[in-house]
């Protein structure tokens, strides 16, 4: 009890420091509560798991206990309650001001079987959980969902998310949106874990996650860092903040926008390298996740990601990424096939897909008219899917929430740039528009 009390005064002392301001160019309604999730397992017991990818047929397992003497090991196999494979990891924990976090572990465990259900147990104690590999090869389906934060809208994207099968979810940047108030970190992590424990959780940094404080905590991504440990390591970055990892035949890059990305950058070079080692004959696929929109018709962020485009699109672009995903703007936008501000059939689809249900609400202000690039666009929290179908077409839908309902409300049909048969370009852009308004494709 005393420490839920000091939970929750922290919420209310960090509300006065960390308030976010909505910009006055455009309005938002009004979001639906906050949800905050308390703790209620013994202090041994696992709480806020969540899976990741670690490079390929390895799985991390993250997770937090109160009791700092919780030994950091995951039990695992191919049958309930039956364990014959067992991994090891490390055990961190930080400060934030007047918040100290409960025992943060992180285990590896692998190699394991593709497309096969695994049950595990963490720390030796509490319930068990249960994820499934990804395939190796195709069909392979990811969800995408940005901006989540952690109100009744977020409980019902997730719940849509988690109502139809799919292999990997993706999110583009701001999870907890803690903003300082630490243990709103502790809430999220229990909101998502019945998702985020059964499927593999793959995120980048957004904003929300940078935390950093005058002197005290000038570097920032505290917590995320802490908390959120992604395959950096094995896809040799330098940082937990841009990473890259391969499922079937697709090669997913998580970009920084909150970190240097000029062309003298550590993450600049770490990107010109990874794009170097991608073999399109095995993974014909390129999927880039930002943060910050490069195309946004959107009067809210306009031009925020604007320096990053002018650093990284060029190079991108010459590697033929199918699509690129950004969140951020709390809307839905789709935009053609565009490089350098133009429609051109050899560059990368552009999604925007900040509507996970965050606090403050849905940015309602669009251009009009629209610009000629921007296909689709709409103010409505939601979801997306791309389904993966083979080496050359993939499916990509966009999920509106209605209460609760999700309702496909855009599709399109997506071929590769590059033919897994041949070394050359096909950069025809062949797709093909399902229930879209204003789709030029």
């Amino acid at each position: 009890m005393e420490n839920s009390f000091r939970n929750y005064l922290l919420i209310f002392l960090f509300f006065f420091i960390f308030t976010t301001h909505v910009s006055s160019e455009y309005t938002r309604p009004d979001p639906l509560p906050l949800i905050f999730r308390p703790h209620n397992r013994s202090d041994s017991d696992p709480q806020q798991v969540h899976i990741s990818l670690a490079g390929n047929d390895y799985m991390r397992v993250s997770w937090i206990t109160t009791d700092k003497k919780v030994k950091s090991i995951v039990e695992y196999g191919k049958w309930p309650g039956k364990y014959d494979g067992s991994g090891t990891g490390e055990t961190t924990s930080y400060h934030y001001f007047f918040y100290s976090s409960g025992a943060i572990h992180h285990v590896k465990i692998g190699p394991l079987d593709p497309n096969t259900t695994y049950y595990y147990r963490c720390g030796g104690n509490g319930p068990e959980f249960q994820f499934r590999m990804p395939p190796s090869a195709f069909p392979v389906e990811f969800a995408v969902s940005g901006d989540l934060g952690q109100t009744e809208w977020t409980a019902s994207t997730l719940a849509h998310i988690g109502a139809r099968d799919y292999d990997v979810l993706l999110l583009p940047g701001d999870l907890s949106y803690a903003d300082g108030q630490q243990p709103l970190w502790d809430s999220f992590g229990r909101l998502v874990e019945p998702y985020a424990s059964t499927r593999p959780w793959m995120v980048t940094e957004g904003n929300h996650e940078i935390e950093t404080f005058p002197i005290i905590y000038p570097h920032g991504f505290k917590a995320y860092n802490a908390r959120w440990q992604m395959p950096y390591q094995e896809s040799q970055s330098k940082s937990n903040l841009y990473y890259s990892f391969n499922v079937a035949g697709a090669h997913i890059i998580m970009l920084g926008s909150y970190t240097d990305f000029d062309s003298s950058s550590d993450q600049y070079k770490w990107l010109q390298a990874d794009l170097a080692r991608v073999d399109r004959s095995k993974t014909p696929w390129i999927f880039v996740l930002i943060h910050a929109p490069w195309y946004n018709s959107n009067l809210a962020h306009r031009g925020e990601g604007e320096s990053m485009r002018v650093a990284m699109e060029k190079m991108l672009y010459e590697a033929r990424v199918d699509v690129i995903f950004a969140g951020h703007v709390h809307a839905y936008e789709r935009f053609t096939r565009v490089y350098d501000n133009k429609a051109d059939e050899c560059g990368p689809v552009h999604v925007t897909i900040g509507d996970g249900g965050n606090r403050e609400g849905l940015a309602m202000l669009f251009d009009n008219p629209s610009p000629s690039i921007s296909i689709y666009h709409e103010a409505s929290f939601g979801h997306g899917r791309l389904r993966v179908m083979n080496a050359t077409h993939a499916h990509w839908s966009w999920h509106r929430n209605n209460d609760s309902d999700s309702v496909v409300a855009d599709g399109v049909w997506l071929q590769t740039l590059v033919s897994s048969s041949s070394s050359s370009s096909l950069c025809n852009d062949t797709s093909v528009s399902i229930k879209s308004r204003n789709d030029e494709l």
